[in-house]
């Protein structure tokens, strides 16, 4: 699947922001893990629990125009961050196509072509003046339509390792890939797999 450059940078930054959710802790009847998670954030604790989060979140991701935050711009994002969940949640491409719409609509959507920081032409949907949730709603929320527009709705997906839950898009080109972090999650549920295995042929 071709995607532009800024369209998977725009993917990176939603999924980071989704997996800084504390939804993404494992379920109190499953034991800890015993690897860290490939996931940013995700985990038992807020990845965006307070304004030095959110800066940092900014930074990591490269979003210009901050300036300065607060706790509504805070609020905000943890808003923002929720329906992004839905997106990720939604059972059919109308659905989500629903939702990216209403986020769009109420980030104030400007497309606008902008060469800025030494960066090539690049397209920023959101106003100059916009705030970093509005931002965020405004690009991460156009990478998503993005990606619906394509017919590909069924790649935005939540890892199947019991324990995890990291949210993340398929890129493969089959649409096989199950897990966040076949590095991690997928390893360590073959090699769960393989243990049951000898031990079932040993009992």
């Amino acid at each position: 699947m071709l995607i532009p450059h800024d369209t998977r940078i725009a993917l990176d930054t939603v999924v980071d922001l989704v997996n800084t959710a504390p939804e993404n802790e494992p379920p109190r009847d499953e034991p800890p893990r015993d690897e860290p998670s490939d996931g940013p954030l995700g985990g038992s604790e807020d990845g965006l629990a307070d304004v030095a989060a959110l800066y940092a979140f900014a930074e990591r991701h490269l979003i210009s125009g901050v300036g300065t935050l607060g706790e509504k711009d805070l609020t905000a994002v943890r808003d923002v961050r929720a329906r992004f969940a839905e997106v990720f949640a939604a059972p059919d491409p109308r659905a989500a196509a629903d939702l990216v719409n209403r986020l769009v609509a109420a980030a104030g959507t400007t497309p606008q072509l902008t060469d800025h920081d030494g960066y090539d032409w690049h397209v920023h949907y959101f106003a100059p003046d916009a705030s970093i949730a509005d931002h965020l709603a405004a690009d991460c929320g156009m990478a998503l339509a993005f990606i619906i527009v394509a017919g590909e709705q069924e790649r935005l997906r939540r890892c199947e390792a019991p324990d995890c839950g990291h949210a993340f898009v398929d890129l493969s080109r089959n649409r096989s890939r199950r897990y966040c972090s076949s590095r991690t999650c997928g390893n360590r549920l073959h090699v769960a797999a393989y243990r049951a295995r000898r031990k079932e042929a040993a009992g």
